[in-house]
């Protein structure tokens, strides 16, 4: 498994980001039971940033928490038979399976664990897993959809030890 982490966050970060990002992505990994070594690139940004990718890749002229930029199309969500059919899925150099990418608002972290009353651990834990799903082709647009994603979400979580307390 090969995470690349970005830290353009021009801050201190008070987590052990990149153990967190490591643990998160390696256990959604595991959840969803992917057959492959991965690929996960992830950045570490400010509202600024993630403000200027949302206008430009969704055209929301605004901040977000988190954005996923998914490398694979699957058939339903986590469903891995089809990649081996494009070997471009793969990293040339590594064999991985290339997932896409994450950009973290941690500014937005900050903000959010303040008004949910998480920990800075754990909300940046949970938006790590939230995108990972997005990875894997998991979306929230229906009500079904979106409780689905919190379930797995907060097993993901929970599987790490990671709570809302």
């Amino acid at each position: 498994m090969s995470v690349i982490i970005e830290n353009e966050y021009e801050k201190n970060i008070a987590i052990d980001y990149e153990k967190i990002i490591r643990d998160v992505v390696e256990e959604a990994i595991n959840f969803v039971q992917c057959p492959y070594e991965c690929e996960v690139s992830v950045s570490i940004v400010n509202n600024d940033a993630i403000h200027q990718l949302n206008r430009e890749s969704r055209e929301i002229d605004r901040p977000t928490d988190v954005l996923s930029f998914p490398m694979l199309e699957y058939i339903e969500p986590a469903d891995f038979s089809a990649v081996e059919k494009d070997v471009c899925n793969f990293n040339p150099d590594t064999g991985e399976l290339i997932l896409g990418d994450i950009v973290i608002s941690y500014d937005k972290v900050i903000a959010q664990a303040k008004e949910y009353g998480h920990s800075l651990k754990r909300e940046f834990a949970f938006l790590v897993a939230h995108s990972m799903l997005h990875l894997f082709g998991y979306d929230h647009m229906e009500e079904t959809e979106r409780l689905e994603m919190e379930e797995k979400q907060e097993i993901i979580l929970k599987n790490l030890g990671i709570t809302r307390n």
